[in-house]
């Protein structure tokens, strides 16, 4: 399964990529990724008017979207929109960061769960 990502590289700019969860054979419920060991879980409303400037993720997350749309800028100008049912892998804790902004003017609400340190993906 392939997730978007947000990384920085060596230079501190952000961008854009794709994370993929290697699944296996669950049997009759389908396939199943290894079990991922999770650190804290964060509920968040985010305003319809939200819009946050330049800033690196706090920590390596996974983010998902369960109400609302955001759009997501890296360093290069490159935008992508991510809505509810989106899940998004955010790795950019150092240098530029990226910018995130409501869409459409809709609160979101959104949950992160932070990674702990040796996350494989």
């Amino acid at each position: 399964m392939k997730i978007p990502r947000i990384y920085n590289d060596a230079d501190g700019k952000s961008h854009f990529g794709e994370a993929e969860i290697p699944l296996k054979d669950g049997g009759p419920i389908g396939l199943l990724s290894e079990k991922i060991p999770a650190g804290s879980i964060i509920f968040r409303e985010t305003p319809a008017d939200y819009d946050f400037k330049w800033h690196p993720a706090p920590a390596r997350q996974l983010l998902f979207i369960l109400k609302g749309r955001a759009e997501f800028t890296v360093s290069n100008g490159e935008r992508h929109v991510y809505g509810a049912g989106d899940v998004l892998l955010l790795e950019d804790t150092e240098g530029e960061g990226h910018c995130s902004r409501a869409m459409y003017n809709e609160v979101r609400h959104s949950i992160f769960v932070t990674l702990p340190d040796g996350f494989p993906y």
